[in-house]
């Protein structure tokens, strides 16, 4: 897991060392485009302290482990429209306001599932009636078991974001061009979250729960000004201080975490402003 701090240092590193003190690539006019893309991601986090508090019962578990959760291909599922906000996927548009600068909007929606039976360190307070969990705790070991807890945003880790991107030409085949893009991005964290706690009814709803910073650095390959295939390492951080648990809302989770994503997206270009003639 340290390797994705050192993804998002590196992808920070690299953005400034791009923008910075370098000779100038290839200037690639942009400017009055709209693009959009729509993808596939794989993410990957760092372990998380997470802490549950209510009405009867205030506890934290320490380094908790979790996943992101792929979909099995298939055509049907990845492509019909019907379908394809299942899998793990990543949407963004985007306008060019300058030659090589777009403003863009996006939906990165990841799946974050706490690895059931580990093993994790609690320390707080459980009275709620009826169940075995309750006691007082100092840095004892627990099992997550699904009779005590299941904890997944398994409805999307979902970064609603904002993005300013540098985009520059590397190669000009004529029909074909390879460029590279990179920027960072500010949003906010709408997850829907699955929660079974101490056997509480769940609450399964959309909810407004925190923000998130990231940066991202990707290989664009372009066709005929029109289309692209691209790949994109992105990395950043995620805190999320309200995150809905159960029907009551006094019951609530926190937590923080890093992350990264390997995209790869397919999108199209259209230029829908007249370039200025000089």
């Amino acid at each position: 897991m340290k390797s994705i701090l050192v993804v998002s240092i590196l992808l920070s590193m690299v953005q400034i060392g791009l923008t910075q003190n370098q000779p100038p690539i290839d200037q690639y006019s942009q400017k009055g485009k709209l693009y959009f893309y729509w993808g596939w991601n794989w993410s990957s986090y760092t372990n998380s302290d997470i802490k549950f508090s209510g009405s009867d019962y205030d506890f934290e578990l320490k380094n908790v482990v979790a996943k992101d959760r792929q979909s099995a291909f298939s055509i049907d599922k990845y492509f019909n429209p019907a379908n394809m906000t299942i899998p793990q996927y990543n949407f963004r548009i985007g306008y060019f306001l300058k030659d090589n600068w777009d403003i863009s909007f996006g939906i990165d929606h990841m799946k974050y599932v706490v690895q059931a039976d580990q093993d994790v360190k609690i320390s707080g307070v459980i009275d709620t009636p009826n169940t075995i969990y309750s006691g007082t705790y100092s840095n004892d070991l627990i099992s997550i078991k699904d009779d005590f807890l299941t904890f997944e945003h398994s409805d999307g880790l979902n970064y609603v974001n904002f993005e300013l991107r540098r985009f520059d030409k590397l190669v000009d085949l004529n029909k074909i061009k390879i460029n590279l893009t990179e920027g960072f991005g500010i949003g906010a964290l709408l997850p829907g979250t699955k929660t079974t706690l101490l056997n509480k009814r769940k609450y399964d709803e959309f909810h407004l729960s925190g923000f998130g910073l990231s940066s991202v650095v990707g290989i664009n390959l372009s066709f005929f000004d029109a289309f692209f295939i691209q790949s994109e390492i992105k990395g950043g951080y995620i805190n999320m201080p309200s995150i809905r648990t159960t029907n009551s809302v006094s019951d609530k989770a926190s937590q923080s975490f890093f992350f990264a994503q390997y995209n790869i997206v397919l999108g199209g270009t259209f230029q829908i402003k007249n370039k200025v003639k000089k």
